[in-house]
């Protein structure tokens, strides 16, 4: 049964739906690759009558409540990073989603951009450094905008502190797979219609994607993603 933390429950004044509830969808659609009127759909048969529309908002919401809890308990990720974008519909044009993992398949850290350049790029190095500290070697493909990022990344460190660059594509394999999971998710949406419902949503998939990887502080090894992800918010 999913119980919420006391402290997260006032976020929750005013809907008529229980936390637990809005919670439980907002999960589903993070974790699985279902549309909003299936989700509609799967309300009714618990039982309750609510617009498609209404879990969007659920999920625009609410689902930075789990990717907070996941940046405040994830594990520490090695020093082998491999990073790509890989492209949103928003509006019916291409953004940018910036994602990495270490050598591991641990995903590190992701951000949307509107445009995929060298501002991009450094914004998503520095949020990344921020979070997970300094790489001692990151993997990229041949896009000069990255390795510009990088190179300005390296920019007044000390030669043995420098990260190391790799524009090594067949490295790079493991976060190309990695971007189908997200891809999966986004896709039965048709695109997203504001840059801010994109990046909370993309939030949301990333942080159940991270709790279904086994990258939480005290998860069980050995159980299921959402009996973690129970955990984490009753914490």
């Amino acid at each position: 049964m999913l119980t919420l933390c006391p402290t997260l429950l006032p976020r929750f004044k005013g809907f008529c739906s229980s936390p637990s509830v809005i919670m439980l969808f907002v999960y589903m659609k993070c974790r699985f690759s279902l549309s909003y009127r299936e989700l509609e759909e799967m309300m009714q048969i618990r039982g309750a009558v609510v617009d498609h529309s209404t879990v969007q908002r659920w999920v625009q919401r609410f689902a930075k409540l789990i990717s907070g809890r996941v940046r405040q308990r994830k594990k520490s990720v090695n020093g082998s990073w491999r990073m790509d974008e890989t492209y949103i519909k928003l509006k019916g044009k291409w953004v940018y989603l910036y994602r990495a993992v270490d050598s591991q398949g641990d995903t590190i850290d992701f951000l949307l951009r509107a445009k995929r350049d060298a501002v991009a790029a450094k914004a998503f190095f520095k949020k990344a450094i921020k979070h997970n500290g300094r790489p001692a070697k990151v993997t990229i493909d041949k896009s000069g905008s990255n390795k510009a990022a990088l190179d300005f990344c390296n920019q007044d460190i000390a030669e043995n502190e420098k990260i190391k660059i790799r524009q090594i594509k067949y490295l790079n394999n493991i976060i190309e797979q990695d971007h189908r999971f997200i891809k999966k998710r986004t896709r039965p949406m048709l695109g997203f219609k504001s840059f801010q419902a994109a990046r909370a949503t993309i939030a949301g998939i990333e942080s159940v994607r991270m709790i279904q990887k086994g990258q939480i502080l005290g998860q069980t090894a050995n159980a299921s993603a959402f009996s973690n992800f129970v955990n984490l918010m009753a914490a």
